[in-house]
């Protein structure tokens, strides 16, 4: 049973995109499996099981394929029908449900990390919450930025009213907010984007 820690921490994971970089053959990278489980539900069960909740994964392309490699699980799924226009809208998607807004702060992950562990997740909100909430906080290794990224509620109307596929880059820097780095190592800046990356990284492609 997960202990709720007086600063709460809800998680969205990031799933919508259309995999671009994946070439002609319309294999989806988040449906490459890593030690057998398609690499979406891999990164909803590392969600599961660290000190965040509610998780919400936002689908987009391939709604009902990566909805069904997430089957069973504990999560809300939640589309976005703005996928197209670029990851902002899927975070701005994810931060208006309701049992995420009430949250003191959000987990933003994305879903081809396949680096990502548990125990990384919990550093970033252990790190948050020992802020009062009011910090955000961003995985790193040997000092660069990477994910995932948790921002506090105070953020919430500037994440809704994100555009394109820039990210939170410059609401980051804009923010005046502390920024807290917390090396997690290489899992921080490996995402998987093609199927070269898939297989160097002990990927099988699928789907």
């Amino acid at each position: 049973m997960k202990q709720r820690e007086g600063v709460s921490v809800g998680a969205i994971l990031l799933a919508a995109g259309q995999a671009k970089r994946m070439g002609k053959n319309g294999r989806h990278k988040l449906l490459a499996e890593f030690d057998g489980v398609p690499l979406v539900r891999r990164a909803a069960i590392v969600l599961l099981a660290s000190n965040a909740t509610p998780i919400v994964a936002v689908t987009g392309y391939r709604q009902e394929e990566i909805e069904e490699a997430m089957t069973g699980l504990d999560i809300i799924t939640l589309y976005n029908p703005s996928y197209l226009t670029g990851m902002a809208s899927s975070v701005a998607c994810g931060v208006s449900h309701p049992q995420i807004a009430d949250c003191d702060g959000v987990l933003v992950m994305l879903a081809d990390m396949p680096g990502i562990a548990t125990k990384h997740i919990d550093s970033v909100v252990k790190a948050f919450q020992n802020s009062g909430g009011e910090a955000i906080v961003r995985a790193s290794f040997d000092g660069k930025p990477g994910h995932p990224v948790l921002f506090p509620g105070m953020l919430y109307d500037r994440l809704i009213g994100l555009s394109g596929d820039v990210g939170a880059r410059e609401l980051i820097a804009d923010s005046k907010l502390p920024v807290i780095m917390i090396d997690i190592g290489p899992a921080a800046l490996l995402d998987v984007d093609t199927p070269a990356a898939i297989i160097e990284n002990g990927g099988v492609l699928r789907g």
